[in-house]
């Protein structure tokens, strides 16, 4: 039996004077897959991801990350996984290939890996023309493909994504959709979550639908279509967590 992407036994969690986020919390994500956590504004998917990353600290209960406990094995667990957040996480003043220079450093690749790498990244997100000028000069659907880049310089086994498309129009959207599968397909654990619904039902083969800090729902999305009589994830979420506001 392989080892998952990533299991949680037990998680309770808080941010300081508020009550619990999460109470033993449980969740295994398969190694492998193209995993999709979801659920209203508030429910806690992105303390979640921060929890999964090291980002915040997990106090009670465990995490593991391939085979690594991240409260014991946090220094190997930083090359194992990538992370494209939501907000843009590169210098603006700096080019692309500045960007991925530095990054790849940061994460202790080799000059000469470096280059290969950027050279691979910049082709495959067609950033090739616009390698050299500085990002803050890029539309929304580039910066969104250097963030991304910068997240897999380093050949992670598992990537996480908070919201990557975000603001970006169609082109870059299916740019970013179609190497993230490519990236699947050759062994990268997904780890992703997003409001763009019709997306992530193109993205995702598993997902987890969190609401008020527990998880509601766990499984392939074609099982969860099929046991509650929805034809697609939007339907889905409104018939599991209701129509009410939750701004």
């Amino acid at each position: 039996m392989s080892t998952p992407a990533v299991r949680i036994q037990d998680l309770s969690f808080g941010y300081p004077g508020q009550s619990s986020h999460f109470t033993r919390l449980n969740l295994e994500i398969p190694a492998g897959t193209r995993f999709g956590l979801f659920g209203p504004n508030g429910a806690g998917k992105t303390t979640l991801m921060s929890l999964m990353t090291g980002v915040l600290p997990c106090k009670q209960g465990e995490i593991w990350l391939l085979e690594y406990s991240i409260k014991e094995q946090q220094k190997s667990i930083n090359k194992l996984f990538g992370l494209v957040p939501q907000d843009f996480s590169f210098y603006q003043e700096l080019s692309p290939v500045e960007n991925l220079a530095f990054f790849g450093a940061w994460a202790g690749l080799h000059s000469k890996a470096i280059r290969q790498r950027t050279d691979e990244l910049l082709q495959a997100l067609g950033l090739e023309d616009v390698k050299n000028k500085p990002v803050h000069k890029f539309s929304g659907g580039m910066k969104r493909r250097v963030n991304l880049a910068i997240g897999v310089i380093h050949h992670p086994q598992v990537l996480f994504l908070d919201e990557p498309t975000v603001g970006v129009d169609v082109q870059s959207r299916h740019a970013i959709i179609d190497y993230l599968k490519k990236l699947n397909n050759e062994g990268t654990t997904l780890i992703y979550t997003s409001h763009q619904l019709n997306e992530a039902e193109d993205l995702c083969e598993r997902i987890a639908l969190i609401d008020e800090g527990k998880i509601i729902a766990c499984d392939q999305l074609s099982n969860l279509l099929k046991q509650h009589r929805q034809d697609g994830l939007e339907g889905l979420f409104l018939n599991l967590t209701g129509k009410a506001y939750r701004d």
